[in-house]
């Protein structure tokens, strides 16, 4: 008997081995079976091609201040052969910048010091805000955020009309817009230009709100820095973010920036307001030529300034640490009767230029273009959550001669001349030649622009001159809200 059963014992034993190691290897081969206990590939793995995407992300987040790893920057903003051929003209306001509108005795390098560690603790603290998460660990909101803006150009569309536009009234954004600038209160009688409404071609532009904004912007700092349009697309987004509503709540802290109006000055060099329950500060500083501009000879009051074409403005190098946004522009105040009128002497290395190709019009806005972007982009990594954006010139619409020759803009038929731009390179060659390359990015809203001849100021100016039309500045509301929309959809 015990001899009998040692033959079907070890044949059992024998078949029991290979049914086991047939089941072991359907376990490892079958998708089926493998489905049932994951993997630690499965669970820590991701695809290659999510894995590229998800590295693109991350580079994003990176440039946008959500890690503080050392990256390199570079910009996707193609060139453009041509040259810009707008053509500048003298504005009447007058630029002192040697001591950046600031007070001797305002804020030591100590209060500074401290409002860069207020600053980037709080950049720290919005860092560690969670959202949910992918099976790769990136943060769903941002991956999906950042896939929409990828290779989105927004200078790219066309105008529509819109009947929710505008987003506020020319007849109540009494606080914030300047009358000059506001057309309904002059005796302009055609509107039709507030309905239209910018739409890029091959993406969505985010729907602007002022709780939209301020929400984005809470705890933040948005600089402008530049010339007249620069201030008049700051009076914009004041009067987009309020409805055009007077809103008593809202701080006017431009004592902190030193931005007070000096003794016999017209103005102040520039505004700052805060909106208390976010903590957002919007401010817009006066530099028309984004140079650093110091007296020769501080002793006498009719000095020359020297023009410093490869320095930034003091007031820029002082307060970078504090701003979370920065809008630069330039463009309309580069003419040798402008530098001439307001004793400006060009200088370079800190000494007066003697290159012939520097001291050409063109060559000196250029190199100063140039050298503020270089600048800005070198400080970037100091400052993970700071956005900087350049934007490209706001065409002028002088026809039948110049601002000073009888040339006039009285056209009130929208979009007359098209209403589509279809060209992906900016109008703005020298612009976009100037941020390739770096992580300041172009805000490209020239072409878009050059379709609204009707938007002008015109005759309606109610400090016109007889015989000179405003053909350069635009009526509010206008085309700087457009501006403003394209640049909250890239924050």
């Amino acid at each position: 008997m015990k001899g009998g059963l040692k033959v079907p014992l070890i044949s059992l034993i024998l078949i029991g081995f290979v049914c086991a190691s047939v089941i072991l290897l359907a376990y490892v081969k079958s998708p089926f079976l493998s489905y049932w206990t994951p993997s630690q590939d499965r669970v820590f793995q991701i695809s290659p091609d999510y894995k590229v995407k998800d590295e693109e992300v991350l580079r994003e987040r990176n440039r946008s201040g959500q890690s503080e790893d050392n990256v390199n920057f570079e910009s996707s903003i193609s060139n453009s052969s041509t040259k810009d051929k707008v053509t500048e003209e003298p504005i009447t306001n007058t630029e002192i910048e040697g001591s950046a509108g600031i007070p001797p005795s305002f804020t030591q390098k100590g209060g500074d010091l401290k409002a860069l560690k207020e600053k980037n603790s709080s950049r720290e603290q919005e860092n560690e805000v969670t959202a949910p998460l992918n099976s790769a660990g990136i943060a769903i909101e941002n991956m999906t955020s950042d896939s929409k803006d990828h290779g989105c150009n927004y200078a790219k569309g066309r105008w529509v009309t819109d009947d929710s536009w505008p987003l506020y009234s020319g007849f109540h954004c009494k606080r914030w817009l300047s009358a000059m600038w506001a057309c309904r209160l002059t005796q302009r009688t055609d509107f039709e230009y507030e309905k239209l409404r910018w739409r890029p071609r091959d993406c969505e532009m985010e729907e602007f709100t002022g709780v939209k904004f301020l929400k984005k912007m809470e705890n933040k700092t948005l600089a402008f820095i530049g010339d007249s349009l620069g201030r008049q697309q700051f009076q914009s987004l004041m009067c987009m973010i309020t409805g055009g509503e007077d809103r008593p709540d809202v701080l006017d802290v431009g004592c902190d920036y030193g931005l007070v109006k000096a003794r016999h000055a017209v103005r102040p060099d520039g505004w700052a307001y805060r909106f208390p329950r976010t903590q957002t500060t919007i401010l817009y500083y006066w530099s028309a030529s984004l140079c650093n501009l110091t007296p020769i000879n501080a002793s006498n009051p009719l000095t020359d300034y020297a023009m410093h074409l490869d320095r930034p403005p003091a007031f820029l190098s002082r307060f970078l640490p504090r701003f979370d946004v920065l809008v630069l522009n330039t463009g309309h105040h580069w003419n040798r009767g402008k530098l001439n009128a307001n004793r400006w002497v060009m200088y370079v290395d800190g000494v007066p230029n003697t290159n012939r190709k520097i001291a050409d019009i063109n060559g000196a806005k250029n190199l100063s273009i140039h050298s503020i972007i270089k600048w800005v982009d070198s400080q970037l990594p100091k400052y993970p959550g700071l956005k900087a954006f350049y934007r490209s010139i706001s065409p002028r619409h002088f026809f039948n001669g110049d601002w000073n020759t009888g040339g006039t803009c009285d056209n009130t038929t929208p979009l007359s001349g098209g209403k589509e731009v279809l060209q992906d390179e900016s109008s703005d060659a020298g612009a976009a030649e100037a941020v390739k390359g770096t992580a300041v990015k172009l805000l490209d809203i020239t072409a878009l622009s050059q379709l609204r001849d009707e938007g002008h100021i015109s005759r309606y100016s109610i400090k016109s001159t007889p015989g000179v039309q405003d053909c350069l500045h635009w009526c509010l509301p206008g085309v700087p809200d457009t501006w403003n929309e394209v640049l909250f959809a890239q924050l």
